[in-house]
């Protein structure tokens, strides 16, 4: 079975020929249900020179139609050299509240 994960790396990898990329599935730290939630570290050429904005519509060009599909995705975009330089990737907040699905 294909995970909504596994479409999302496969986007991503196809689209931006990663040298790195983890797609992780953080829906159990949010109360929207499963596979709504995600994290995506992806270090690829394609963003050398890029801002940041440019960068992260690169990656929602490539997900394209699956970000319909789910609540939220957060990028964190480098470069081959910011990656080498040690970049560090910061923990996902768990989910404060705040969903229709509460009420």
């Amino acid at each position: 079975m294909t995970t909504r994960a596994d479409q999302i790396h496969q986007a991503i990898s196809t689209a931006l020929q990663p040298s790195h990329l983890e797609v992780l599935d953080e829906s159990h730290m949010h109360s929207r249900g499963l596979e709504t939630h995600y994290k995506a570290v992806i270090v690829s050429d394609a963003f050398e020179g890029r801002r940041l904005i440019q960068r992260h519509q690169a990656v929602y060009a490539a997900v394209g139609p699956l970000m319909q599909q789910i609540h939220a995705l957060t990028m964190h975009t480098y470069t081959p050299a910011e990656w080498g330089d040690g970049a560090q990737v910061p923990d996902s907040p768990h989910c404060r509240g705040g969903s229709k699905h509460d009420l």
